[in-house]
C-alpha cells in the first residue's frame, strides 16, 4: 500500500474511536522495530520526522526508507509525517518530498524558540493549509507551547490551550488536526512526580474536543518514560535522573475525549540507549553493529506494540481502503467550494 495521508487514518480513527501513536524516527533499525510492531498487532501507523532527523539521515535516505517499508508491509496504512515544521518552506519541501503530513507549528517563531502570537501563528499555518490541501496533504497546527526541548525545538515555557482561541484557531486556518498544549513536555525530564489529570489539564482537552467535535486532537511530549527502561540504562552506565512520563492511563482518557495522534519518541530513545548499553557492557569484546543493534530494535519494537495496543490502534489495519492524495485533494476543494457558496 502506498503512503496515506494522516486526514485518512485519524477520520477513521475517530470512528472506530481509539488513538494512533507517531514515532519519531532517525534511521534505519527505527522504522524496522515500528513496522514490525504494526505488522504483529495489525496497526496503521504513522511515522514521523523532525527537521533534525531529515538532516541527520538525509532527506533521500530516508524517503527510500519509507518507500521501502510500503513495499516490505504492504498491509499497513503507513502515513509519512512532518514534525514540528518551522516555516512554510519546510512544509513545502516536505510536501515536495512526498511527505503525507505536515504539521506547521507556528506556536513558535522560526528560530524553533521564540513563542509566535497568536496572529503570526494563524497566517503561516493558514498559508501551509492552503498550499498543502492542494495536493492532498494533511495539516498538523499548534496551539500553545509545551516545555522541555527536543530536538533543538521548543521555548522551554508553558503556555496551556486556551479553548476559545482553539475555536478560532480551527476556524481561520482550516487544520485537520490541533495539537494541544496541557502540560506535557518534550524530552525525558517532564514531571518531577508521577502527573495526575489536574497537572495534565486535561480538561482543556476535554473542552475543546466539546467545542470541535469534527476537530482530531493530538498530544506532543507524551512517551511515559517507564522507569523500567531507565533503571537497564543507569545499571549500565547511564545517568538519567528520575523522572516522570505521560501516564498512558491519561493518554487513553484524551483519547475518549477527541485525541487521535500521540507523538511517542523519547521512549524509543530510551528502549534503543538501554538495549545497547547493555549488549556493549556484557560483551566488552564484540564489535560487529548488529551486535547491539539487534536488540536495541527489539526493545523498541516492544515499546511500540506496548503503545499501540494501549492506544487502541492495533487491529485497525484493515479499516482501511486507499484514497491517493488527488483524491483527498478534490475532497479538500469540494469542501472548499461548499463553504463558500454556503
Amino acid at each position: 500500500m502506498p503512503l496515506v495521508t494522516m486526514r485518512q487514518l485519524l477520520d477513521e480513527a475517530s470512528k472506530g474511536g481509539y488513538g494512533v501513536g507517531a514515532f519519531n524516527v532517525n534511521n534505519l533499525e527505527q522504522i524496522q522495530a515500528i513496522m514490525e510492531a504494526a505488522q504483529e498487532t495489525n496497526s496503521p501507523v504513522i511515522i514521523q520526522a523532525s527537521r533534525g532527523a531529515r538532516k541527520y539521515a538525509n532527506d533521500r535516505f530516508l524517503y527510500h526508507l519509507m518507500e521501502a517499508a510500503t513495499e516490505i508491509y504492504p498491509d499497513i496504512p503507513l502515513v509519512l509525517h512532518q514534525d514540528h515544521g518551522n516555516s512554510p518552506e519546510t512544509c513545502k519541501s516536505a510536501i515536495d518530498l512526498g511527505f503525507t503530513s505536515v504539521m506547521m507549528d507556528g506556536s513558535l517563531q522560526e528560530d524553533g524558540k521564540t513563542p509566535g502570537d497568536f496572529e503570526y501563528n494563524v497566517q503561516v499555518t493558514r498559508e501551509v493549509v492552503e498550499m498543502a490541501h492542494e495536493h492532498g496533504v494533511t495539516v498538523e497546527g499548534e496551539l500553545g507551547t509545551l516545555g522541555g526541548i527536543e530536538d533543538g525545538v521548543g521555548s522551554g515555557e508553558v503556555n496551556l490551550t486556551d479553548p476559545d482561541q482553539a475555536v478560532e484557531f480551527v476556524e481561520r486556518t482550516g487544520v485537520d488536526a490541533l495539537a494541544v498544549a496541557i502540560g506535557t513536555s518534550h524530552g525525558a525530564y517532564k514531571f518531577t512526580k508521577e502527573p495526575d489529570r489536574e497537572v495534565l489539564a486535561m480538561h482543556i482537552i476535554e473542552e475543546i474536543n466539546k467545542r470541535l467535535p469534527n476537530t482530531h486532537l493530538v498530544m506532543h511530549g507524551s512517551s511515559s518514560v517507564p522507569k523500567e527502561l531507565v533503571d537497564i540504562i543507569n545499571e549500565y552506565g547511564g545517568k538519567i535522573e528520575p523522572t516522570w512520563g505521560v501516564p498512558v492511563k491519561e493518554i487513553q482518557e484524551g483519547v475518549k475525549h477527541g485525541v487521535r495522534k500521540i507523538n511517542v519518541d523519547t521512549d524509543l530513545r530510551l528502549a534503543s540507549t538501554g538495549a545497547i548499553r547493555k549488549a556493549l557492557a556484557e560483551d566488552p569484546a564484540e564489535f560487529d553493529p548488529r551486535s547491539y543493534n539487534k536488540p536495541a530494535r527489539a526493545a523498541m519494537q516492544a515499546v511500540v506494540k506496548a503503545r499501540m495496543e494501549a492506544f487502541g490502534q492495533a487491529g485497525h489495519a484493515g479499516d482501511y481502503e486507499k484514497m491517493s492524495l488527488q483524491d483527498m485533494a478534490d475532497r479538500y476543494s469540494k469542501e472548499g467550494h461548499e463553504l463558500a457558496t454556503s
